[in-house]
């Protein structure tokens, strides 16, 4: 049985409360373990930058797999590809929480197999709401698109901290306060998912008969997986390492090259990259990348500046950012709403002016603004963030006829990894440069302790403050890539195109 916007609501609805939920507990697995670095080095008896390639990996499984989701989506059956997925995140997520301290290379196994999953769904949500719901409502579908793909990374951090405080009791198991407690709850609601699947997920898109480009294929996993690899390697190694970071980045820029130009030139290309052509679905996607790091440059810092410079606990600070992440949620619910009666535009520069004046207050943090600031503050990023991406989202894929949604999610979504991944690696290697040209000189600690302790502390603020300064940045950038959306609400079927303004 196949679904499409005039079936019956109940069966409709089911879908995407299982695809939803499922989703949510795959994308959870994504920011978990930034909490738990240490409780790993312990365990395994490993060092940090060992302990973090779980997390670097993951992106990396997600980042290539990707762009390969448009060729599955229309090669497969939506049925037959959600239960693949769910097999994978059951199958990952079990290696990891059985995998013996002895041996860490099966929870690398494990995190990798996890994040091909994940990287299925993320685009395949999208395109299946954009199927179910009419061209006219597509803003209320990328809302609830939005809530698992948002509030998941988001809450992922806090959720570990609460899981690593104490013991908990979840469906009458005892959760001991370790790392694999962590992967037990999304371990329990995939398979739960998996196992209503083929009673509830029902086949919503039409399926074609592509030929798979073998080149293409291995030019998309090695060219986007190179270049992630590579920035994943700068917070580690910095920018002048030239086997782990330089190559990788500039083979993989090359790769992706000769990957484009191979796809334009395809008649029945692997990835179509003539969705770029369409001017509103470019700078939709421009803006999303733009958002991703104003937003990446305080979600990646401000855990850290709370835990480092505040003092505060993992627990207690996710639990500082814990509303701004539910607001972002409740407002990408609403704002899909608001998008579906006046489009994009007006919502991205909305948007983008509460992001600058979210971001300022950070460029000046010190140890005495409250932690109830940094939570207003906090939620109003959030609360722009929601309002952009989801607004974006819809914009980018409004832009395009359906048979070119699949394409489109999957180019869309693969920038925004890319973005990710240049910004925190960017972030991440200034912030610690400029901490350490501040730093006072290591003798100053056995002369005036005291001194060297204040002086240190400044020091690490100069490099927060730098990096926030950059997410502000971005922010004034987006207001400026904001004003050449098309204004009013732009639908776009394989007929004709409409605009309301």
């Amino acid at each position: 049985m196949a679904l499409n916007p005039n079936t019956k609501a109940w069966q409709r609805n089911t879908m995407i409360v299982l695809v939803l939920i499922a989703t949510f507990a795959g994308m959870l697995n994504s920011t978990t373990l930034a909490t738990a670095v240490p409780t790993l080095t312990k365990d395994f008896n490993i060092s940090m930058s060992t302990a973090q390639q779980a997390s670097t990996w993951f992106l990396l499984g997600n980042g290539i797999m990707i762009p390969v989701t448009a060729y599955l989506i229309l090669k497969f059956k939506t049925k037959h590809l959600y239960i693949f997925a769910y097999i994978a995140i059951f199958i990952g997520t079990l290696m990891v929480f059985i995998t013996p301290t002895s041996n860490y290379n099966i929870f690398l196994i494990g995190r990798i197999i996890q994040s091909i999953g994940v990287g299925i769904t993320m685009p395949l949500l999208q395109v299946v709401l954009v199927e179910l719901f009419p061209a006219e409502k597509r803003g209320a579908a990328m809302g609830l698109a939005g809530f698992p793909m948002a509030l998941a990374p988001a809450l992922g951090p806090t959720f570990a901290g609460w899981v690593l405080n104490a013991n908990h009791h979840f469906l009458g198991f005892t959760l001991a306060a370790t790392w694999r407690s962590i992967f037990f709850v999304p371990l329990v609601i995939i398979g739960i998912c998996l196992v209503l699947s083929p009673f509830i997920i029902k086949n919503v898109l039409e399926n074609e008969q592509v030929h798979l480009d073998f080149l293409s294929f291995i030019m998309s996993i090695l060219g986007f997986g190179f270049f992630l690899w590579g920035f994943t390697n700068v917070a580690s190694d910095g920018w002048t390492k030239f086997s782990t970071v330089l190559a990788p980045i500039i083979g993989g820029l090359i790769v992706i090259a000769l990957f484009v130009v191979r796809q334009l030139h395809m008649k029945e290309p692997f990835l179509d990259m003539r969705v770029f052509k369409v001017k509103q679905f470019t700078i939709s996607t421009l803006t999303l990348a733009v958002v991703t790091m104003a937003m990446m440059g305080v979600e990646m810092m401000l855990p850290i500046y709370l835990q480092e410079v505040r003092g505060l606990s993992a627990l207690s600070s996710g639990l500082v950012l814990l509303p701004g992440s539910l607001l972002m949620t409740i407002v990408m619910l609403v704002s899909g709403r608001v998008f579906d009666k006046i489009g994009g535009k007006r919502l991205a520069l909305t948007g983008f002016f509460l992001l600058a004046i979210g971001t300022f207050p950070f460029m000046f943090l010190n140890l005495s603004v409250s932690e109830h600031f940094i939570t207003t503050v906090y939620g109003v990023r959030m609360i722009a963030v929601a309002m952009i991406m989801m607004s974006m989202f819809s914009s980018a894929l409004n832009a395009l006829p359906k048979n070119e949604v699949a394409h489109g999610t999957a180019s869309s979504n693969t920038a925004r990894q890319i973005a990710s991944s240049v910004v925190v690696a960017l972030f991440s290697s200034v912030t610690q440069n400029v901490t350490n040209n501040h730093a006072p000189a290591h003798a100053l600690k056995a002369i005036d302790p005291l001194k060297y302790a204040s002086q240190t502390m400044d020091a690490a603020l100069k490099g927060f403050h730098v990096s926030f300064t950059m997410a502000f940045i971005f922010s004034i950038l987006g207001i400026v890539v904001a004003c050449f959306l098309q204004a009013g609400k732009i639908i776009i079927d394989d007929k004709d195109l409409e605009v309301k303004k």
